[in-house]
């Protein structure tokens, strides 16, 4: 009975995975369920080790169909969790459903843009629906080239496909339509007041000599807009200066910015504000449903305004908490500003969670995937760690990263008496990822620590290698075999032979450079690679000898 239970949980966790269960999340199923179980853990444990062993060695066809077979309502389940988070929009069947992503080009995309991303491509999915990546790019201050790029870059790397591509600034013709539109209607009129005055205006309520002009007389402003000086005039909207909305107080809807756009070069130098253009796209274009992150909230009803008045389609939206990842810059502002003064080593330095310093570092597209969607959507603030992403990208690195030996610190040794012989070692203990070899002699390289740790008269296993005792100064051979470690050993190293290794280095989140020899078959990899060396953790290869530091 509890072998088929554990089996069972075992195939669902591995089917959610891509074939690969993790002991951990069995254990958890298997206590919550039979909480007396907790005293004979470790018989328990061992139990699901062996299963998880036999599981992850079928296919996830033969996994599904076994699954179906003993347990189909927790197969049922898997299948209804992408549907399930969105339930609470009350979406029907048939329904049209077209969801948008509409980044502004003005930073490295990170960690939190991309659970934006995911999950309005997700719903779109779940109800196949239509899905746009928007550009915001109506703030030539702010937008770069290089944003662009990056984001496409990474959004196509996180395996999102769109159906189509939008760029605001391509409709700058419809936003002035638009604004005359409202001037004409008297719901929009031109303000030639100070910022300052602006300011305190909508702080204390009181409006100002301009909000009384006609339509006529704003659309005779309007027309002279573009000739006017920076900063001498906005267009705003005519809405309520009492509003306890403060967003809903008359806000700017266009000004005046004397810089050149990377698409639109100088065609143009009046520009609408994020709230009024991004209310337009999503309703000329009927975006039907969109979720994004609570920091938006108060626009909400300013946006809806703007639709309602134009007579657009009205969007759908949700707001979700952003998610804060312990430790993390993630202020764009801010990470430009430490940049600058060379706090940090770039957009893709290793202590952000930009998505270029996630890849950079061995962080996998499924496992950011997975992390933002366990989140959920909610609208309770979360502070998450490393730990909680690192844990999804563990899982999908143990199946298919290599195990190879890197030793920082070396230290040379001799082991008397050992047989010179050709070791040859599995590149991954359960998938055929390959093999290498190595001459073995007399003269080892093993870490710093281990060498210090040797005590006299006990037995050592060089790992897959051979064993030794030390005796006084000297170290000597023992035997080849596992067996007599296991039943007399004291502790497992790794270690390197005195040749043909390859000097390498790894980068650190904290950017500390740890330097090291690394085994042959290093040459054997690509640049992007992600290894497993042993007792050190996971890294990717950067360039020939230089990796960055993944994760334990």
């Amino acid at each position: 009975m509890l072998e088929r239970t554990i089996r069972n949980y075992t195939l669902q966790n591995a089917v959610k995975f891509k074939g690969k269960a993790n002991p951990g999340a069995i254990i958890g199923k298997i206590i919550a369920e039979h909480p007396e179980l907790k005293s004979e853990i470790a018989d328990v444990s061992r139990q699901i080790a062996k299963i998880v062993k036999e599981i992850n060695r079928l296919s996830v066809e033969e996994q599904l169909e076994e699954l179906r077979e003993h347990a189909p309502e927790l197969l049922e389940k898997k299948e209804k969790e992408a549907h399930d988070l969105f339930a609470f929009l009350g979406i029907q069947p048939g329904q049209k459903v077209r969801t948008a992503f509409p980044p502004g080009p003005e930073k490295y995309p990170h960690i939190g843009h991309a659970k934006a991303l995911i999950i309005n491509c997700e719903l779109a999915k779940a109800y196949n629906g239509e899905f746009y990546l928007r550009f915001e790019d109506t703030n030539p201050t702010l937008v770069k080239k290089e944003f662009y790029d990056i984001m496409l870059k990474d959004f196509a790397w996180l395996g999102v496909e769109w159906d189509k591509l939008q760029y605001a600034s391509d409709h700058m013709q419809l936003f002035y339509d638009y604004a005359e539109y409202l001037i004409k209607e008297g719901k929009a009129y031109m303000c030639l007041c100070s910022d300052e005055a602006v300011k305190k205006s909508r702080q204390n309520s009181i409006a100002c000599a301009h909000r009384f002009h006609s339509p006529s007389e704003n659309l005779k402003f309007w027309k002279e807009f573009p000739k006017l000086e920076q900063g001498k005039a906005i267009l705003r909207l005519k809405i309520d200066l009492e509003h306890q909305n403060t967003t809903m107080r008359d806000p700017t809807i266009f000004r005046i910015i004397d810089e050149p756009h990377p698409r639109q070069g100088k065609k143009y130098r009046v520009w609408p504000n994020y709230d009024f253009q991004n209310a337009i796209m999503d309703g000329k274009f009927e975006i039907t449903h969109r979720i994004r992150s609570k920091e938006f909230e108060l626009r909400n009803e300013l946006q809806r305004w703007i639709q309602h008045s134009l007579n657009l389609h009205t969007t759908q939206i949700y707001e979700f908490a952003r998610f804060n990842l312990e430790g993390v810059e993630s202020s764009g502002r801010i990470i430009r500003e430490k940049i600058q003064k060379g706090e940090l080593l770039g957009w893709d330095d290793p202590s952000l969670t930009t998505l270029a310093a996630l890849r950079r570092r061995g962080f996998t597209p499924d496992a950011i995937r997975n992390f933002v969607l366990s989140t959920g959507i909610s609208k309770a603030e979360a502070t998450l760690t490393w730990d909680d992403l690192i844990v999804q990208n563990r899982r999908i690195l143990d199946a298919k990263a290599a195990r190879l030996f890197f030793i920082d610190k070396p230290v040379k040794i001799r082991i008397k008496n050992v047989p010179h012989q050709t070791i040859t070692l599995r590149k991954h203990p359960e998938h055929e990822l390959g093999m290498r070899t190595f001459s073995i002699t007399e003269d080892f390289y093993i870490p710093e620590k281990d060498y210090r740790q040797l005590e006299n008269g006990k037995l050592y296993r060089l790992v897959d290698c051979l064993n030794f005792v030390k005796q006084d100064s000297s170290l000597i051979f023992h035997s080849m075999e596992y067996e007599h470690y296991k039943r007399e050993g004291h502790r497992t190293m790794h270690w390197l032979p005195l040749k043909g290794n390859v000097d390498a280095s790894i980068l650190m989140p904290n950017k500390e450079l740890v330097k090291g020899i690394a085994e042959h078959a290093v040459h054997d990899l690509k640049t992007g690679d992600i290894v497993q060396f042993v007792r050190f953790g996971f890294s990717r290869l950067a360039a020939p000898g230089k990796f960055w530091y993944t994760h334990e």
